[in-house]
Protein backbone atom coordinates (compact mmCIF):
# COMPACT_ATOMS: atom_id res chain seq x y z
CA UNK A 1 0.00 0.00 0.00
CA UNK A 2 1.22 3.42 -0.93
CA UNK A 3 1.73 6.02 1.61
CA UNK A 4 1.51 9.80 1.77
CA UNK A 5 2.89 12.07 3.99
CA UNK A 6 0.50 15.04 4.55
CA UNK A 7 1.72 18.65 5.89
CA UNK A 8 -0.41 20.95 8.29
CA UNK A 9 -0.08 24.38 8.89
CA UNK A 10 -2.58 24.36 11.55
CA UNK A 11 -6.39 24.69 11.76
CA UNK A 12 -8.68 26.66 10.21
CA UNK A 13 -8.26 28.69 6.89
CA UNK A 14 -7.38 31.75 8.31
CA UNK A 15 -4.68 31.05 10.30
CA UNK A 16 -3.95 27.28 9.60
CA UNK A 17 -4.26 24.63 7.51
CA UNK A 18 -8.07 24.68 5.25
CA UNK A 19 -9.89 22.13 6.97
CA UNK A 20 -12.05 21.04 4.27
CA UNK A 21 -9.22 20.78 2.01
CA UNK A 22 -7.30 18.99 4.52
CA UNK A 23 -10.20 16.69 5.38
CA UNK A 24 -10.71 15.75 2.25
CA UNK A 25 -7.16 15.10 0.97
CA UNK A 26 -7.18 12.19 3.52
CA UNK A 27 -10.28 10.92 2.42
CA UNK A 28 -9.38 10.88 -1.13
CA UNK A 29 -5.87 8.84 0.06
CA UNK A 30 -7.94 6.43 1.75
CA UNK A 31 -10.51 6.31 -1.23
CA UNK A 32 -8.06 5.69 -3.58
CA UNK A 33 -6.55 2.58 -1.34
CA UNK A 34 -3.58 4.46 0.01
CA UNK A 35 -2.76 5.71 3.21
CA UNK A 36 -1.23 8.55 5.20
CA UNK A 37 0.53 9.94 8.03
CA UNK A 38 0.17 13.46 8.77
CA UNK A 39 3.03 15.82 10.34
CA UNK A 40 3.02 19.62 11.25
CA UNK A 41 5.82 21.84 12.24
CA UNK A 42 6.19 22.18 16.17
CA UNK A 43 5.97 25.80 16.31
CA UNK A 44 4.34 28.69 17.62
CA UNK A 45 1.57 29.99 14.75
CA UNK A 46 2.30 33.29 13.48
CA UNK A 47 -1.31 34.82 14.88
CA UNK A 48 -4.90 33.40 15.84
CA UNK A 49 -7.77 34.50 13.87
CA UNK A 50 -11.07 34.42 15.58
CA UNK A 51 -12.91 32.88 12.67
CA UNK A 52 -16.12 34.46 13.22
CA UNK A 53 -15.23 37.87 13.22
CA UNK A 54 -11.96 38.00 11.31
CA UNK A 55 -9.99 39.59 14.03
CA UNK A 56 -6.54 38.94 15.47
CA UNK A 57 -7.17 37.18 18.58
CA UNK A 58 -4.47 37.88 21.89
CA UNK A 59 -3.20 34.31 22.34
CA UNK A 60 -0.49 32.18 21.14
CA UNK A 61 -1.25 28.49 19.87
CA UNK A 62 1.07 25.55 18.89
CA UNK A 63 0.98 24.79 14.98
CA UNK A 64 1.69 20.87 15.77
CA UNK A 65 -1.20 21.12 18.31
CA UNK A 66 -3.68 22.68 16.28
CA UNK A 67 -3.00 20.26 13.24
CA UNK A 68 -3.65 17.35 15.79
CA UNK A 69 -7.25 18.69 15.66
CA UNK A 70 -7.68 17.73 11.98
CA UNK A 71 -5.48 14.68 12.89
CA UNK A 72 -7.33 13.81 15.64
CA UNK A 73 -4.24 13.30 17.50
CA UNK A 74 -2.47 10.93 15.36
CA UNK A 75 -0.02 13.21 14.20
CA UNK A 76 4.08 13.67 13.74
CA UNK A 77 6.20 16.65 14.00
CA UNK A 78 8.34 17.54 11.08
CA UNK A 79 11.12 16.73 12.54
CA UNK A 80 10.55 13.13 13.04
CA UNK A 81 9.98 12.52 9.12
CA UNK A 82 11.75 10.51 7.02
CA UNK A 83 11.60 10.47 3.14
CA UNK A 84 12.55 6.65 2.88
CA UNK A 85 9.28 6.13 4.87
CA UNK A 86 6.85 7.52 2.17
CA UNK A 87 5.96 7.27 -1.24
CA UNK A 88 4.69 10.86 -1.75
CA UNK A 89 4.43 14.18 0.20
CA UNK A 90 1.39 16.56 -0.33
CA UNK A 91 -0.31 19.93 1.22
CA UNK A 92 -3.10 21.24 1.94
CA UNK A 93 -3.83 24.91 2.04
CA UNK A 94 -4.87 27.31 3.81
CA UNK A 95 -3.36 31.07 5.20
CA UNK A 96 -1.37 29.17 7.64
CA UNK A 97 1.13 28.19 4.67
CA UNK A 98 1.37 31.75 4.27
CA UNK A 99 1.93 32.69 7.92
CA UNK A 100 3.53 29.55 9.78
CA UNK A 101 4.57 27.25 7.01
CA UNK A 102 6.69 30.12 4.82
CA UNK A 103 6.43 34.28 5.09
CA UNK A 104 4.88 34.80 2.02
CA UNK A 105 1.78 36.74 3.01
CA UNK A 106 4.65 38.97 4.94
CA UNK A 107 8.00 38.98 3.06
CA UNK A 108 6.48 38.14 -0.39
CA UNK A 109 9.51 37.43 -3.12
CA UNK A 110 11.69 37.51 0.28
CA UNK A 111 9.73 35.13 1.81
CA UNK A 112 11.67 32.24 4.06
CA UNK A 113 10.24 28.33 4.39
CA UNK A 114 10.12 26.27 7.57
CA UNK A 115 13.51 25.18 7.58
CA UNK A 116 12.17 21.34 8.29
CA UNK A 117 9.30 21.69 5.69
CA UNK A 118 11.86 22.76 2.91
CA UNK A 119 14.23 19.46 4.34
CA UNK A 120 11.24 16.95 3.60
CA UNK A 121 10.30 18.33 0.41
CA UNK A 122 13.43 18.70 -0.85
CA UNK A 123 14.50 15.25 0.44
CA UNK A 124 11.51 13.66 -1.36
CA UNK A 125 12.46 15.09 -4.81
CA UNK A 126 15.91 14.56 -4.40
CA UNK A 127 14.24 10.91 -3.85
CA UNK A 128 12.13 11.29 -7.13
CA UNK A 129 8.77 11.20 -5.30
CA UNK A 130 5.68 12.80 -6.13
CA UNK A 131 4.83 16.29 -4.47
CA UNK A 132 1.44 17.71 -3.98
CA UNK A 133 0.27 21.41 -3.43
CA UNK A 134 -3.14 22.40 -3.26
CA UNK A 135 -4.71 26.13 -3.05
CA UNK A 136 -1.54 28.84 -2.11
CA UNK A 137 0.70 26.01 -1.16
CA UNK A 138 2.60 25.30 -4.75
CA UNK A 139 4.20 29.13 -4.19
CA UNK A 140 6.37 27.00 -1.69
CA UNK A 141 7.37 24.96 -4.22
CA UNK A 142 7.50 27.52 -6.96
CA UNK A 143 10.67 29.15 -4.35
CA UNK A 144 12.07 25.85 -3.55
CA UNK A 145 11.99 24.18 -7.39
CA UNK A 146 12.71 27.25 -9.86
CA UNK A 147 11.64 26.26 -13.29
CA UNK A 148 8.55 24.34 -11.72
CA UNK A 149 5.27 24.59 -13.58
CA UNK A 150 2.27 25.09 -11.19
CA UNK A 151 -0.94 26.40 -10.24
CA UNK A 152 -3.02 28.98 -8.02
CA UNK A 153 -5.85 29.17 -9.83
CA UNK A 154 -5.98 32.65 -11.12
CA UNK A 155 -4.58 34.41 -8.53
CA UNK A 156 -2.90 37.95 -9.51
CA UNK A 157 -0.46 37.97 -6.72
CA UNK A 158 0.64 33.95 -6.29
CA UNK A 159 1.23 34.34 -9.84
CA UNK A 160 3.35 37.28 -10.19
CA UNK A 161 5.27 35.86 -7.00
CA UNK A 162 5.75 32.01 -8.75
CA UNK A 163 7.11 33.98 -12.06
CA UNK A 164 9.28 36.42 -10.15
CA UNK A 165 11.26 33.17 -8.55
CA UNK A 166 11.43 31.45 -12.03
CA UNK A 167 8.72 28.96 -12.20
CA UNK A 168 6.07 28.73 -14.55
CA UNK A 169 2.39 29.73 -13.60
CA UNK A 170 -0.49 27.92 -15.27
CA UNK A 171 -4.28 29.23 -14.80
CA UNK A 172 -7.19 26.45 -14.05
CA UNK A 173 -10.22 26.14 -13.09
CA UNK A 174 -11.67 23.70 -10.35
CA UNK A 175 -10.36 20.60 -10.05
CA UNK A 176 -7.48 20.74 -12.51
CA UNK A 177 -4.25 19.64 -12.00
CA UNK A 178 -1.39 20.79 -13.32
CA UNK A 179 1.88 18.43 -13.44
CA UNK A 180 5.61 18.85 -14.23
CA UNK A 181 6.48 15.36 -14.87
CA UNK A 182 10.31 16.34 -15.01
CA UNK A 183 10.07 17.74 -11.31
CA UNK A 184 6.69 14.97 -10.41
CA UNK A 185 4.82 17.94 -8.98
CA UNK A 186 1.31 17.93 -9.03
CA UNK A 187 -0.87 21.22 -8.13
CA UNK A 188 -4.52 22.03 -8.02
CA UNK A 189 -6.67 25.60 -7.01
CA UNK A 190 -8.80 24.26 -4.86
CA UNK A 191 -10.12 27.26 -2.38
CA UNK A 192 -8.24 29.82 -4.30
CA UNK A 193 -11.34 29.55 -6.73
CA UNK A 194 -14.82 30.72 -5.41
CA UNK A 195 -15.24 27.07 -4.49
CA UNK A 196 -17.84 24.90 -3.04
CA UNK A 197 -16.83 21.64 -0.46
CA UNK A 198 -18.04 19.35 -3.56
CA UNK A 199 -15.57 21.52 -6.37
CA UNK A 200 -12.49 20.65 -3.39
CA UNK A 201 -13.59 17.07 -3.05
CA UNK A 202 -13.35 16.56 -6.82
CA UNK A 203 -9.71 18.80 -6.71
CA UNK A 204 -8.49 16.90 -4.25
CA UNK A 205 -9.36 13.35 -5.41
CA UNK A 206 -8.38 14.73 -8.41
CA UNK A 207 -4.85 15.23 -7.55
CA UNK A 208 -4.36 12.11 -5.01
CA UNK A 209 -5.25 9.55 -8.18
CA UNK A 210 -2.78 11.73 -10.47
CA UNK A 211 0.07 11.36 -8.08
CA UNK A 212 -0.54 7.78 -7.71
CA UNK A 213 0.02 6.81 -11.15
CA UNK A 214 3.46 7.85 -11.03
CA UNK A 215 4.16 6.23 -8.01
Amino acid sequence: MKKFAVILAGCGVFDGAEIHEATLTLLSIKKLGADYEIFAPDITQHHVINHLTGEVMHEQRNVLIESARIARGKIKSMTQFKADLYDAIILPGGFGVAKNICTWAFEGDQCHINPDVEKAVKSMHNAGKPIGAMCITPIILGKLFPGTNVTTGNDSDSAHFIKMMGSVYTKTTHGEVIIDKARKIFTTPCYMLDANIVQIAVGTENIVREMLKVM
